[in-house]
């Protein structure tokens, strides 16, 4: 991947992660993987899923608010940025947690427990590998309850269409 320094960036389909590191004076930012690069950009990875969740028409608090709504998840809870586009994402920690990382479901596709207990190694759909600093049992909870959210919510969604289409095509006659 290459590597790219740039001071804002819009998150997309094609965003898999926003990972949270220190710079050299102990500043926070975020390093962008996407599928063909990666950038660093100065905020936390927290803000720029805020920024994201706007640019869509929303914030992340009330992203968070229809999380619990659908799912009752209060705690580190997935949200859904675009679900037509499959931008689902979830936190590796308390979203107020400066360390907090964010990590696209639809871009993994194995994890697996880093042997000496320290964390859980990410593999996305095009082969890239990362460590992150998250339980092995954890980071499967997180995916568990993300695949749950995003099947709650799909369905709710296709329940609704098809209530709208069964309401155009049965037309009574008086």
């Amino acid at each position: 991947m290459n590597n790219r320094i740039d001071f804002s960036y819009e998150v997309t389909p094609l965003t898999m992660a926003l990972l949270s590191k220190t710079n050299e004076e102990g500043l926070v930012h975020t390093v962008v993987l996407e599928e063909s690069q990666n950038y660093s950009v100065s905020i936390t990875p927290t803000k720029m899923m805020d920024k994201a969740c706007q640019y869509y028409g929303q914030n992340l608090e009330g992203l968070q608010r229809g999380t619990k709504n659908i799912s009752n998840i209060t705690h580190k809870a997935p949200i859904a940025i675009d679900s037509r586009s499959g931008m689902y994402f979830f936190p590796t920690a308390s979203p107020s947690k400066k360390t907090c990382s964010w990590l696209s479901h639809t871009h993994i596709t194995h994890i697996f427990p880093i042997q000496n207990g320290s964390g859980t190694e990410i593999v996305f759909n095009n082969e890239y590998r990362i460590a992150v600093n998250i339980s092995f049992g954890s980071m499967q909870n997180q995916l568990h309850r993300t695949a749950q959210f995003r099947f709650s919510l799909d369905t709710r969604i296709e329940r609704i269409k098809n209530a709208t289409t069964f309401k155009e095509t049965t037309r009574i006659e008086i």
